[in-house]
C-alpha cells in the first residue's frame, strides 16, 4: 500500500510539472535531494555505528539480563504472557532502551528479534496480544535523548541540537500513553466479549 502511495505522488508530481512546464525543475529537484539524502545519511553515519556497537557490546557482556531484571515490574505488567522469560525480557529492554535513546534504525533489528521470540514462543498465524502491545510502543516511543534527530539538527547547522528536548518529551509520552491505553482497551473489550460467549454458551 506504502509502494502504491508514493508510486502515485511520483506520478502526481510528474504530471504538474509537465502541465506546468516545470519539468527541468523538476529534475532539478530530485537531484538535489539525492544529494542531500546521501550527505545525512553519512552524517549520520558516525553516531549510528557507535550507538549499535555499544547497544551490542551490552547484550553481549549480559547488560540485557540487568535491564530485564530492573524493568521487570513495568515489563511485567505490559507483557504478562512473558513474565517468566528472562531472556525475552532482556531483548524487549535493549528494543525499549534504543528507543528512549531516539535510535529507531537501532531499535529495529532488535525489535525484530523480539518479535521473532515471542512468534516462536506462540506459533501461529495471527499475532499475539503482546506482539501487537510491543509494535505499537515501538511505533510511539518515549525518546529521552533523541539523538537522531539532535544529528540531523546539527548537519542542518542549528547550534543547539538538543533544545528541542521538553518539546519532544511531552509529545512522544502523550503519543506513548494514548498507545498503551488504546491496546489495553482493545484487550479488555476482547476478554469481555470472550467471557461473555463463554456464559452464552
Amino acid at each position: 500500500m506504502i509502494n502504491l502511495i508514493w508510486f502515485g505522488m511520483i506520478v502526481l508530481s510528474i504530471l504538474c510539472a509537465a502541465i506546468n512546464g516545470r519539468l527541468g525543475e523538476l529534475s532539478s529537484a530530485v537531484m538535489e535531494g539525492a544529494s542531500s539524502a546521501v550527505e545525512l545519511s553519512l552524517s549520520l553515519l558516525g553516531s549510528m555505528c557507535a550507538w549499535l556497537g555499544f547497544l551490542k557490546i551490552a547484550e553481549r557482556g549480559g547488560l540485557t539480563r540487568v535491564l530485564a531484571t530492573g524493568f521487570s515490574p513495568i515489563i511485567d505488567r505490559l507483557f504478562p504472557d512473558y513474565r517468566e522469560d528472562l531472556e525475552l525480557k532482556g531483548k524487549i529492554c535493549m528494543n525499549l532502551s534504543a528507543n528512549l535513546l531516539g535510535l529507531g534504525n537501532a531499535a529495529t533489528p532488535l525489535g525484530l528479534s523480539a518479535i521473532q521470540a515471542m512468534a516462536e514462543k506462540s506459533p501461529g498465524a495471527l499475532p499475539t496480544r503482546g506482539m501487537i502491545l510491543f509494535v505499537v510502543i515501538n511505533t510511539a516511543s518515549l525518546q529521552i535523548l533523541p539523538i537522531n534527530m539532535a544529528a540531523m539538527r546539527a548537519a542542518q547547522g542549528s547550534t543547539t541540537p538538543f533544545g528541542i528536548l521538553p518539546e519532544i518529551w511531552v509529545t512522544s509520552l502523550c503519543s506513548l500513553a494514548a498507545a498503551v491505553l488504546c491496546c489495553k482497551l482493545a484487550e479488555r473489550r476482547e476478554s469481555l466479549g470472550q467471557e461473555e460467549r463463554l456464559w452464552n454458551r
